[in-house]
């Protein structure tokens, strides 16, 4: 019998494993029924969320508060755009720089999607109790600071994800000679 390797990750207890799993579990059981009613992607939902929050963000500045990545962030700004649920602006304090807000008929979408969302929350929550959402709430926080603080630390680090010192490495797999 071969010995356990220390360095294999067990995927039933890896923490960002199990956290992408459950996030898509929660995205895509909520997105079934935004994308049958109203033809949204969970990132355009995501756009319409984020916006109808914070008015006025570039979509640059909506990738970085979703950590969405910018091609999707792109193809949902305009899909979002093309179908009338978002409006595009010209920043008043910077005129190179655009910004987007919901129109009508978005804040109508996420009049209606927010409390699916909000409702399928309180079940999922339902199943803990009140200290336990407190700490899980906590949890959420300093676990996503820290990642935050994180944020490079491996790109940066000798002996990277990928083995090779940071300052050997450049775009794609080719090196500096």
């Amino acid at each position: 019998m071969k010995p356990p390797d220390r360095d294999a990750i067990d995927l039933e207890r890896f923490l960002p494993y199990r956290l992408s799993v459950l996030t898509n579990l929660v995205s895509g059981t909520i997105a079934d029924v935004y994308q049958r009613r109203f033809d949204l992607t969970i990132p355009e939902w995501r756009v319409i969320a984020v916006l109808a929050r914070h008015p006025g963000l570039s979509a640059a500045e909506v990738g970085e508060l979703t950590r969405m990545d910018a091609v999707a962030v792109s193809r949902a700004v305009a899909r979002l755009l093309r179908a009338g649920r978002l409006r595009r602006a010209v920043s008043p304090l910077d005129r190179r720089r655009s910004v987007l807000s919901v129109s009508p008929a978005g804040a109508a979408v996420y009049r209606e999607v927010a409390p699916l969302a909000l409702g399928y929350e309180r079940e999922l929550l339902g199943t803990l109790g009140t200290a336990q959402r407190a700490v899980l709430d906590q949890a959420l926080t300093k676990l996503t600071e820290r990642a935050q603080s994180l944020t490079g630390s491996l790109k940066a680090s000798p002996g990277g994800p990928d083995g090779e010192r940071a300052d050997t490495r450049v775009r794609g797999s080719r090196r500096r000679r």
